[in-house]
């Protein structure tokens, strides 16, 4: 019997017993912040791989990604429960100086320069027009003054106006970035977050706009591992065992799961928003939490894997393009040494989704074709689509906070209220917040 199992059973529950009912990166995240305090968790996923919406899938037999993910040096929280668990993250992520390449010839790259003199010498040397360059300078400058404040939301297109970005600029730094962030169309996504963005990464201390590069899959990156690190510690992780129902009780709540019932004293929901309601049937006290996850809107993301002879490589490990459908090529034998296989992302809503799969996967080829000297036809190609795979994140948003109306109930999650988009560090964050919400109701004692 694991350690989760013979601390919590029906009727029974320790004010410090922790369920969290999701094993992606914000479920993990605040399992091994409770099991570094000494907290018993117990980790529910209804799946047979941990990782959530960031998760290993399996094509024609090579372990790959539901969706190709770069991280940056910004992502703080991530890489320092990376050194808790006691994971290499210079064996598990390849770090390289912030570098912009497009197939069109465009390139940016931060020198290895203090900051804020690396991102200056970055936009100066940028392969643009002395005037873009200086109108590029000129906007980071400006938010800069400002605290990376608005004085009221709006849509980047809107900002990107205001400030007269040159299309030049928007097409190959503003709008992308936003994109690959928000994962929400310029015209729509939230000019306040992206500013937030920039603050943190391009702004930020030099290493913060690092790229990090994840030699492995997403769940060997961070949540296997740190499932390894929860049951070392007094914890239990259950795989296949999805939560039904969470119900609360005068001794804690009641967790429904396939396996059965248990009580726990505190509750974590770290599931996507849109599984949140049939979780929680009709509980009086979450209705505004519930609102606000069921008004949200979502964007997809598509990932096309093409895997060619193993002589067919990219210029560079990612390289961007302007026109077509793909939005970013990488490289896997660079990253990952699985050599030939070429990964194109679709970031959030477009004309792609009316495309049948086959008919995308043959333009994304001639895509790659374009930058690919005598690129052969594929020898496979499978296509990835996550239709929810963030919140639309639109101006003036409303998020549900992380603590609930309901005494011991917490969320987490890329969608709870935040000043940063749907990425795999504010997921992360969320989870260690409702972590920490709960150590500070506990005293951190189990």
């Amino acid at each position: 019997m694991d350690v989760g199992q013979e601390l919590s059973g029906p009727g029974f529950a320790k004010a410090a017993d922790v369920a969290i009912v999701g094993g992606g990166y914000a479920g993990l995240a605040a399992a091994v912040e409770l099991a570094v305090a000494g907290i018993p968790v117990t980790v529910f996923e209804s799946s047979r791989v941990l990782g959530g919406r960031a998760r290993r899938v399996e094509l024609n037999g090579l372990p790959v990604d539901n969706g190709q993910h770069l991280l940056v040096g910004a992502y703080v929280e991530l890489l320092r429960l990376l050194q808790v668990i006691g994971a290499d993250a210079s064996r598990l992520l390849s770090r390289q100086c912030l570098e912009l390449s497009f197939a069109d010839g465009f390139s940016l790259r931060a020198p290895n320069l203090p900051e804020p003199m690396h991102m200056a010498a970055a936009l100066l040397g940028a392969t643009l027009s002395l005037p873009q360059r200086l109108a590029a300078l000129r906007f980071m400058r400006k938010l800069k003054r400002s605290g990376f404040r608005l004085v009221e939301d709006t849509t980047v297109a809107h900002l990107l106006d205001l400030h007269r970005q040159p299309q030049a600029v928007r097409s190959h730094l503003w709008e992308p970035l936003c994109v690959a962030a928000l994962n929400t169309p310029p015209v729509t996504a939230s000019a306040q977050v992206f500013a937030s963005v920039l603050k943190d990464s391009l702004a930020g201390p030099r290493a913060a706009s690092d790229m990090l590069y994840p030699a492995v899959d997403l769940s060997a990156l961070f949540p296997e591992p740190a499932a390894a690190y929860v049951t070392a510690h007094q914890g239990s992780v259950r795989t296949e065992c999805g939560v039904k129902r969470i119900a609360p009780t005068p001794n804690g709540f009641e967790v429904s799961h396939d396996q059965g019932m248990d009580v726990f004293g505190h509750v974590i929901i770290a599931v996507a928003p849109y599984h949140l309601a049939p979780l929680l049937g009709d509980l009086p006290a979450l209705a505004q939490s519930l609102k606000m996850t069921e008004a949200l809107r979502h964007e997809p993301i598509a990932t096309a894997y093409l895997a060619y002879p193993h002589d067919i490589q990219l210029a560079k490990p990612m390289l961007g393009l302007t026109r077509g459908h793909a939005q970013w090529l990488f490289d896997r034998g660079r990253l990952t040494g699985q050599r030939g296989l070429i990964a194109a992302v679709i970031s959030a809503s477009g004309p792609w989704q009316s495309l049948p799969p086959e008919q995308l996967l043959t333009e994304i080829h001639g895509e790659i074709g374009t930058v690919v000297k005598d690129l052969p036809t594929p020898k496979w190609s499978r296509l990835i689509v996550e239709k929810r795979a963030t919140f639309a994140c639109t101006p003036n948003l409303q998020r549900p906070a992380a603590v609930t109306p309901l005494a011991g109930l917490y969320l987490a999650g890329d969608y709870v209220a935040s000043a940063y988009p749907a990425t795999l560090e504010s997921a992360v964050r969320s989870g260690v917040a409702a972590a920490r919400s709960i150590l500070e109701t506990t005293g951190g004692q189990s």
